[in-house]
């Protein structure tokens, strides 16, 4: 039996692309720390100066997680554990 991934991280990553005019794939190994959970997928790597840059995006559930410790989610208890006194 497998173990259930809760997260998956990489210091490399493979693109794969297929070039509009001449249909022709092309795949890069880029040095792209990669790293994924249930809420969010983020991409790090150095700009142009050497500093880190990160593209973060998020999952319908991170979306979620967003708005309830943001104070836009719903007012009501989603699972049920937490009663109103």
């Amino acid at each position: 039996m497998s173990e259930e991934m809760f997260e998956i991280i990489a210091h490399e990553v493979t693109v794969e692309v297929r070039d509009e005019k001449t249909g022709e794939i092309i795949r890069r190994e880029l040095p792209i720390d990669y790293y994924e959970n249930a809420n969010f997928l983020r991409l790090s790597g150095e700009n142009m100066d050497g500093s880190v840059s990160q593209l973060v995006f998020l999952s319908a559930r991170g979306i979620e997680r967003v708005k309830d410790i943001t104070g836009k989610g719903p007012d009501h208890d989603r699972c049920g554990t937490h009663g109103h006194e």
